[in-house]
């Protein structure tokens, strides 16, 4: 497939994005840290300001005009983002400031009091720092065994391994749909099948998947899956975890307070159904709005369009950035990998690099990317990482192609200068 078979996305879209026409220090910004977080397009930021000057009120609680538009806006913004990854039904999406706040809420209301001691919770070496430390407090707390799925030598998910490392024991798998480090996008029908197979529940971390391809949680059959609206052109502080209706409804609470209850005694408390169960006091109101407009704008876009685009995109990436002496690429090659490029070099530190980029106005990510443990399993301290999205464009790689080529040589050309200085 050529570019010209695929719909430029950028053309038609970076018009909506106001940050992205501004300069940094004298140079056009491109943005290459989609990874970490998108860019707003102004159909949501304008959603905020009419929440707040034509709703605002609490959700849930009032009779009143402005508290009935507040919550019909809350829920049909949940509605959105069940009918994004094709949930059976809508009360099986419970919203989340975050999907790290999602993962903890299966940790503690399910992962606390269902596993015990000697269970087994499979995990990857490429997860997410919040896809490791909660199931980390799980096992210290319950005496449950962390067992890590390890990677081929093309640096993807080891599906043979995890094969090895699934019995009756295990209880839990865990683990990201796309590693927002190495790129890889995992074999998650086959994860979720083998586990299913053993009797054990699937958690996906589908930050990196759900911003940038069809993610559909009846067609996978996973148990929970988590997302983060601030990488899908969504505001911070909005993610959601889904969940089998039935998983959920035996969940224990996660947090106590308004809202998530039914009646409320001296003695005793009684819930309400989900997912207001699980969303105790005050939600986010006009960030899940926020959340349910940039639900509309990507899918007015169509997430195969998005995928096709990014694809092409992140190809033309890969095949210039292998083309620079001495760097090292990190996970497959397209087309086997979402839409970012991690990589590093022997003798100069991503963050100099990122420093320098920055200088003509480029943004990358540099550091460890929330993936500790993986950047030890490569035997790397950190890396730089290029991350792309629906608005990025060919043009922007090539500048960034040049400016990292000319700082490449710039820090090299210092590294030889101290080499030979006698003193």
């Amino acid at each position: 497939m050529t570019m010209t078979t695929v719909r430029n996305l950028a053309e038609v879209t970076r018009g909506d994005f106001p940050i992205l026409g501004q300069e940094i220090h004298g140079h056009p910004l491109i943005y290459f840290d989609n990874a970490a977080t998108s860019q707003k397009p102004r159909q949501v930021l304008q959603c905020l300001q009419e929440y707040y000057e034509f709703a605002n009120a609490n959700v849930h609680r009032g009779v009143h005009t402005l508290s009935n538009r507040a919550t019909q806006a809350y829920e049909e913004a949940r509605a959105k983002c069940a009918h994004l990854i094709h949930a059976p039904q809508v009360e099986s999406l419970v919203f989340t400031r975050n999907a790290s706040e999602a993962i903890n809420l299966v940790a503690y209301s399910w992962g606390m009091n269902e596993l015990k001691a000697g269970d087994e919770i499979i995990l990857t070496v490429m997860e997410h720092h919040s896809n490791l430390v909660p199931w980390q407090w799980v096992a210290q707390r319950t005496g449950a065994v962390l067992k890590y799925v390890y990677l081929t030598p093309q640096e993807t998910f080891d599906l043979e391994h995890y094969q090895s490392l699934l019995s009756d024991r295990t209880k839990l798998v865990a683990c990201a749909y796309v590693s927002n480090t190495l790129g890889c996008v995992n074999p998650v029908t086959e994860i979720i099948q083998w586990a299913h197979h053993w009797g054990a529940k699937v958690l996906l971390d589908a930050c990196q998947a759900v911003p940038h391809m069809v993610v559909d949680v009846q067609a996978l059959d996973c148990d929970w899956l988590v997302a983060s609206g601030h990488k899908m052109c969504g505001p911070t502080g909005a993610g959601f975890l889904y969940g089998k209706p039935e998983l959920l409804r035996q969940m224990s609470p996660f947090l106590g307070g308004g809202e998530m209850i039914a009646d409320v005694f001296l003695d005793h408390s009684t819930y309400a159904d989900i997912p207001h169960k699980f969303e105790a006091g005050t939600p986010a109101i006009a960030e899940a709005i926020m959340l349910g407009a940039a639900v509309d704008y990507v899918q007015h876009l169509g997430l195969e369009a998005i995928h096709d685009y990014e694809q092409e995109l992140v190809a033309y990436l890969w095949e210039q950035l292998r083309n620079i002496p001495g760097i090292r690429l990190f996970g497959p090659a397209p087309p086997q990998r979402a839409g970012l490029v991690t990589f590093s070099f022997a003798d100069i530190h991503p963050q100099d690099l990122s420093t320098l980029l920055d200088e003509s106005g480029i943004a990358i990510r540099a550091g460890h990317h929330c993936t500790q443990p993986l950047h030890r399993y490569l035997q790397v301290s950190a890396t730089a990482r290029a991350s792309l999205y629906f608005y990025n464009t060919r043009q922007e790689i090539d500048r960034f192609i040049q400016v990292l080529q000319d700082s490449v040589n710039f820090f090299r050309e210092i590294l030889g200068n101290v080499q030979s200085d006698p003193d």
